[in-house]
């Protein structure tokens, strides 16, 4: 991964997985300066799905404003067919008073309450979540009206536990699997209510599959 520095501050990328220290991101000296390039080179290991950021100081505000992102590594033989989507939990500091104002999955608060999120009844749903959040502990998800197999890390093909709320720690993710049983509209949110309300909201719009006539 080529990673150019074209900001105004010094940045990072540390990949959450094997990599040996001199691909850590986090190490004094490791900081690419504005204007520099870094090459890193890491083994596509363990399978699952996993987290980068950037880990250059002041850390918090680095991850508050936005230095991160998700990556998957496929299982060899990939994993069973399924309807994917990626969900990365984060929030946003707009005063500066390092607390936050807008909560949201994957960035626009209440997006997926406007748009509601498609999918067919009876046909596998694959989540990959992801927890980023700065300045609080937990964030969560809770499903309406159904339960979910959980996958932490993804690094096993076997469910760990069968919930409807899912806690997760900051740099903490699963990969949720579940099929839905009914149609209609079913409600998502983090279950802590400050969050659902300040924005952390959404419906999933389960349909009957289309039949050609």
């Amino acid at each position: 991964i080529v990673f150019k520095n074209i900001g105004t501050h010094p940045h990072t990328m540390h990949f959450h997985g094997w990599h040996e220290p001199s691909m850590d991101g986090s190490l004094p000296g490791q900081e690419v300066q504005p204007g520099g390039t870094f090459v890193y080179e890491f083994d596509a290991d363990p399978y699952g799905l996993h987290l980068y950021h950037c880990h250059a100081v002041p850390l918090k505000r680095h991850i508050h404003k936005g230095l991160y992102g998700t990556f998957i590594i496929d299982p060899r033989g990939g994993r069973p067919p399924a309807d994917e989507m990626v969900m990365v939990m984060n929030a946003f500091d707009t005063n500066f008073g390092a607390e936050n104002e807008v909560y949201a999955v994957n960035t626009v608060a209440n997006a997926y309450a406007n748009e509601p999120i498609r999918v067919a009844v009876g046909r596998l749903v694959r989540i990959y979540l992801v927890n980023i959040t700065e300045f609080d502990l937990l964030n969560s998800l809770h499903v309406h009206g159904m339960f979910f197999d959980v996958m932490r890390t993804g690094t096993s093909m076997t469910p760990a536990e069968r919930t409807d709320t899912l806690m997760l720690c900051q740099g903490e993710r699963a990969i949720l699997e579940t099929t839905f049983r009914y149609p209609g509209d079913f409600m998502f949110h983090a279950h802590q209510s400050e969050f659902a309300e300040l924005g952390w909201m959404g419906l999933f719009r389960a349909e009957e599959p289309r039949r050609d006539t």
